[in-house]
């Protein structure tokens, strides 16, 4: 093997090293991000929503809400639909009524988007999957 050759095999070594790296960093630094609803409580909610460069869309809801069981399967079919783009979460505001009570939920179901730890958008209401897809691809991050 000439010089020439050895060079080219420690550029890609390299390469594959960076690529390898920016994966695995790409994945542990959105865990919540695979295409499934994280359920938050008191608990995770600073964590998840302050630790995330991805926006993330929180429902909040009840068990006896039924607008909140009607708006659900939009809930899961986003989070499928953006999984790695954004993170789609749920907060029951009968166990959690602290988180609740800071973002002043006055109705469910309630949706706020969140970006860099803060809230950006608010949407009240069973509103369907349109205006609420249309919101959160107005804060992803191309």
């Amino acid at each position: 093997m000439d010089e020439e050759d050895r060079e080219l095999e420690r550029i890609l070594q390299r390469k594959m090293k960076e690529l390898l790296h920016s994966t695995q960093r790409k994945t542990t630094s959105h865990p919540f991000s695979e295409g499934k609803v994280v359920k938050l409580t008191s608990e995770n909610f600073d964590k998840v929503i302050n630790n995330s460069d991805l926006p993330v869309l929180v429902d909040f809801w009840a068990e006896w809400c039924m607008p909140c069981h009607m708006m659900s399967p939009v809930v899961e079919a986003l989070a499928k639909k953006y999984a790695g783009k954004a993170i789609v979460a749920k907060l029951n505001v009968d166990e959690n009524p602290d988180i609740a009570q800071r973002y002043y939920i006055m109705g469910i179901p309630t949706f706020i988007i969140f970006k860099n730890g803060k809230p950006v958008e608010k949407i009240v209401g069973a509103v369907g999957r349109g205006p609420l897809e249309k919101a959160l691809r107005k804060h992803l991050t191309t």
